[in-house]
């Protein structure tokens, strides 16, 4: 219940589970729905319509170029919009990630929004998801963590220019290093 680039902020360090895996959040990114040229919500009604119908907490997950599963949290509050989950440090089910993503290396299993849902088995059935309340799935938070990094978003073609991209500094699983303005 705050806004995109608060929680954004504030989901680095937590913890994710999912379906029998786990890891902790370190990289990502804050989507307003108002104002955003890069947030879905400013070219895709669906999306607006999402917003209006559903509660803070929720996946909105969508399938990226056809290709790859993105998984994002609906954020409600003072500023409406998503946070793109982008990179997870592997905790727990690493046997299970490492079959999905036909990968050995653990800092690569989750390094980067698509790798994580594959990782993860996440994909489009869980749109639409409460992420609290969900049985196969939980986000908590931890103690201790120091203060993210705010860089320049990636992957995008409008709005590159915001620092609305939050990073664990020095972790090895993000998914590129950072743009730093």
């Amino acid at each position: 219940m705050r806004s995109p680039i608060d929680c954004a902020r504030g989901l680095i360090g937590c913890r994710l589970e999912w379906k029998g895996c786990a890891g902790v959040i370190v990289e990502t990114e804050a989507y307003e729905s108002e104002g955003d040229a890069a947030c879905h919500t400013h070219y895709r009604p669906s999306a607006r319509r999402f917003v209006a119908e559903h509660e803070a907490g929720t996946a909105y997950v969508y399938l990226n170029y056809g290709v790859h599963w993105l998984f994002n949290l609906l954020v409600k509050g003072e500023r409406n919009g998503f946070v793109l989950v982008r990179a997870l440090e592997p905790v727990e089910g690493l046997r299970r990630m490492r079959a999905r993503r036909k990968r050995k290396n653990t800092e690569a299993l989750c390094s980067g929004p698509g790798k994580l849902t594959q990782a993860l088995g996440i994909d489009g059935r869980a749109h639409g998801v409460d992420v609290i309340a969900f049985r196969h799935g939980a986000l908590a938070a931890t103690e201790g963590e120091p203060e993210p990094v705010a860089c320049r978003r990636i992957g995008i073609s409008k709005a590159q220019e915001l620092c609305w991209r939050y990073i664990r500094s020095g972790s090895r699983s993000l998914s590129a290093p950072p743009v730093i303005t």
